[in-house]
């Protein structure tokens, strides 16, 4: 099985180059994009502290500058099996990719990235949901090979990074790819 240490790699786009790589705590800020995230921060942290565990991983995507251009996390283990059982399934979340680094192929290079380190630890399939109205996303998924299995209310809550616990209502659907 691959660690999450030992793997990165650098991608060259149309937008320039990008090293694709495990996060580093000293790397949880810069997932506030310039605040506009920092109402996660607690939600970050307590991702990163599963990634040590070994029950989440978390991969960015930064210019050649050092400045963040995206990110996904990936949940190995969840107690809801259908979700992320440890073994086969995964589930990814939180794929982001900023607007001005949108359109040249990054998003599919993270996404690739991503599947190529869950096969090679072992997994032979991938879930994830995608905002009903996110339709850029729901195109870049389909392209990739995911399919639509279900859909989803996307009722979920976090604690925000002043301590107060927010309620999410975001439909989505419900998507599966199945690794080669």
């Amino acid at each position: 099985m691959t660690s999450q240490a030992d793997v990165a790699t650098d991608v060259n786009l149309n937008g320039g180059r990008f090293l694709i790589r495990p996060l580093v705590e000293t790397d949880l800020p810069r997932l506030e994009w310039d605040g506009e995230f920092k109402h996660f921060r607690k939600l970050y942290r307590q991702h990163f502290q599963n990634s040590c565990s070994g029950s989440t991983l978390i991969f960015i995507a930064e210019t050649e500058t050092g400045h963040l251009a995206g990110q996904v996390f990936v949940l190995l283990y969840s107690r809801e099996k259908s979700i992320a059982d440890g073994i086969k399934r995964a589930y990814i979340f939180s794929f982001r990719v900023k607007p001005q680094y949108r359109k040249i192929g990054l998003g599919t290079s993270i996404m690739k990235f991503t599947e190529d380190n869950l096969l090679n630890r072992g997994y032979s399939e991938i879930r994830l949901n995608v905002a009903k109205e996110n339709l850029e996303a729901l195109h870049l998924y389909k392209t990739l090979g995911y399919r639509i299995i279900g859909s989803d209310p996307g009722i979920w809550n976090y604690q925000d990074h002043d301590g107060v616990w927010q309620s999410v209502r975001e439909p989505a659907w419900q998507m599966l790819k199945l690794l080669k």
